[in-house]
């Protein structure tokens, strides 16, 4: 995982690249992980389609400028970030 200020670059399995926007990180005490919440870049600009969010366990590197991605390994973890997401919405509605 690339990142830049607000940006990552993911690798799919077949190697292909893609410009993501992160929504926002957090980190979890329960799970010991830190984890990233982002959608494709561009994808705001189609009104006409719902924003995928993708989510990550990550682990970043010593200097910060770049990390691994890795999947979400239990339901647990998934509902933890549901209702992270949930909060995160709730919160950007209020603004």
């Amino acid at each position: 995982m690339d990142h830049g200020e607000n940006n990552i670059t993911v690798v799919d399995e077949n190697g292909n690249e893609q410009l993501c926007e992160v929504l926002f990180t957090f980190d979890s005490e329960e799970f010991g992980k830190s984890y990233v919440l982002y959608y494709p870049v561009g994808a705001e600009d189609n009104d006409d389609e719902e924003i995928e969010i993708h989510a990550s366990a990550f682990t970043p590197s010593e200097d910060n400028e770049d990390g691994e991605l890795m999947p979400i390994e239990t339901d647990e973890e998934w509902d933890m970030i549901e209702e992270m997401l949930e909060t995160f919405l709730a919160e950007q509605d209020e603004e």
